[in-house]
């Protein structure tokens, strides 16, 4: 069965530290674009960052704060997150794209991505 499944969630306060994973199964990872997403409670699901073979991409509202590495021996893909702010509260999915497909990542528009796991929630709250 070809999927991703995320863990690493949980509850932590204002300035604290996450670190989710997301290991895919069926499928491996080389030939693909990973991309890391959240949606929050009633707003639009949005892009936290995406890797391409070594090249990274981060939103300015996570820049600094989050980072992206891929181990493709362990078909994982992991965010580590500090600093973490109320507004990072959300459902964090990850989905990925053959790279030689036709998509595109940012933190409002992506397309092409596939194989979405079912999530994992992350709260910031005091």
């Amino acid at each position: 069965q070809v999927q991703f499944v995320e863990s690493g969630g949980g509850l932590v306060q204002p300035g604290g530290s996450l670190r989710l994973s997301c290991a895919a199964s069926g499928f491996t990872l080389d030939d693909y674009a990973i991309g890391w997403f959240r949606q929050a409670p009633g707003k639009e699901r949005e892009g936290v960052s995406c890797i391409s073979g070594t090249t990274t991409v981060y939103p300015d509202s996570v820049k600094g704060r989050f980072t992206i590495s891929r181990d493709d021996a362990e078909n994982t893909v992991y965010l580590e997150m500090s600093g973490l702010k109320t507004e990072d509260t959300g459902v964090y999915y990850c989905a990925a794209a053959r790279v030689q497909s036709n998509w595109h990542f940012s933190q409002t528009t992506f397309y092409g991505m596939e194989h979405w796991g079912k999530g994992t929630q992350v709260t910031v709250s005091s």
